[in-house]
């Protein structure tokens, strides 16, 4: 029998090892990771109509403040004729007119319309933000209903492996005389339901999924190591009307509407019209041409009728906007409310369900040891062990619910997810 024994140089043996030691790290690193809240409504909002509208929009309001810094109130127009006695002798009469109008601003009417401008264009940037708002919201509603459903997969399969390994514990002592075969019917069909239960909460799980991929358009995984990744608690609770994107929108269309109605107090009649011509002519064709120069105005008269039904209407979306802009205020000042109402009260339940937890299983603990030992029969441990998951649940759930509580403070409050 032959060996061959060959050796590996130190530095190429090191090398090995330490890629051997990344291996796993690897492996950990290219497991899925649970997506971070701020990173899906940045997917959510790239794919909303009014994030990609926004150039344009903003390319509109920057051109209405172009047309009211500029010193006309609409395009000029030019006018060309020509008048002969071609038809009736042909004598050589001629008559050639070229001329450009133009109509002219109304006494207060450029700057009005600079103002409407002006409001339109900080319109444009809070209706941006309270789009981004109303996003937020779908996104926090699917992206918490997307976790609870992961937790309760992760707590299925938790309730899976313990209800298998007490059927386990129950089958051996069934073997040995200690325990009868109802006792082992009873641990087994504790696994069957808890099996049950996992395949219902992969059920939920899916559709979660969807929901939120329908919204962010991208397919999640569920992570490797499941972490409760919250937003950040506000620094105060206190609701800022310049901070919130919707009462700000309706702030900023109120005031739109307000600059239209005293725009529509100025515009009582059509606009002015400034026109110069020139003209050459003749009598016949023994004559040279004659030039002159015209330089006229136009001005419209004004019609009641027709005035008041414009400045009524302007009045009306001044005072329809107020209204939604006081309605809205109230509203948001009870949403407020209401989360953080919802937000003490899920910090309490936490604190609660978390010292239940601990107190159940512990208990749950003894009882344990107390069966192996023979000392309490399985009733009463398939009770503890009841309690004990239900415990466990509510306190998961209950920290679950403190996140969700958070994130619904924050929308209530009119911040971006983080």
């Amino acid at each position: 029998m032959f060996r061959y024994i060959f050796s590996i140089p130190w530095p190429l043996c090191a090398g090995l090892s330490l890629i051997l030691s990344l291996v796993p790290n690897l492996a950990q690193a290219a497991s899925p990771e649970s997506p971070r809240l701020g990173q899906l409504f940045e997917a959510a909002w790239a794919r909303q109509p009014e994030a990609r509208s926004l150039s344009a929009r903003q390319e509109s309001a920057n051109a209405q403040r172009e047309f009211a810094d500029g010193w006309l109130a609409g395009p000029p127009a030019l006018e060309f004729s020509s008048k002969g006695d071609q038809l009736n002798g042909n004598g050589g009469t001629r008559e050639h007119v070229a001329g450009v109008s133009a109509p002219i601003w109304l006494p207060g009417e450029r700057s009005g319309t600079g103002a409407v401008a002006d409001a339109q264009r900080q319109a444009v940037q809070s209706r941006l933000l309270a789009a981004q708002l109303r996003t937020a919201g779908l996104l926090r509603a699917d992206y918490w209903q997307w976790q609870r459903a992961l937790l309760e997969v992760q707590l299925a399969a938790e309730r899976v492996k313990k209800a298998r390994q007490l059927a386990s514990d129950v089958a051996r002592r069934v073997r040995v005389g200690d325990l009868s075969r109802l006792d082992q019917h009873q641990a087994e069909a504790l696994a069957v339901q808890a099996e049950l239960d996992q395949q219902t909460a992969k059920t939920q799980l899916l559709a979660a999924t969807q929901q939120l991929r329908s919204l962010t358009g991208r397919l999640l995984e569920p992570p490797a190591r499941p972490e409760l990744s919250g937003e950040p608690l506000p620094p105060d609770f206190n609701l800022q009307e310049g901070r919130h994107p919707t009462l700000q929108t309706l702030a900023d269309q109120a005031h739109v509407a307000r600059t239209n109605a005293a725009l529509a107090q100025i515009q009582t009649r059509d606009n002015p019209e400034l026109s110069l011509s020139t003209m050459r002519e003749r009598d016949d064709r023994s004559e040279h041409y004659e030039g002159s120069l015209t330089v006229g105005i136009r001005i419209p008269l004004g019609s009641s009728s027709r005035n008041r039904a414009r400045q009524a209407s302007a009045q009306a979306d001044a005072i329809e906007a107020d209204t939604q802009l006081e309605l809205a205020r109230e509203q948001a000042a009870a949403a407020r409310e209401a989360a953080v109402q919802r937000f003490e009260s899920a910090r309490q339940q936490q604190q609660l369900a978390t010292q239940r937890n601990q107190l159940v299983q512990e208990s749950l603990g003894f009882i344990e040891k107390s069966f192996r030992l023979g000392e309490t029969d399985l009733p009463n441990r398939l009770r503890a062990e009841r309690e004990a998951i239900e415990a466990q649940q509510q306190a998961a759930l209950a920290k679950l619910e403190l996140a969700a509580a958070t994130s619904g403070l924050r929308q209530a409050l009119g911040l971006l997810p983080e």
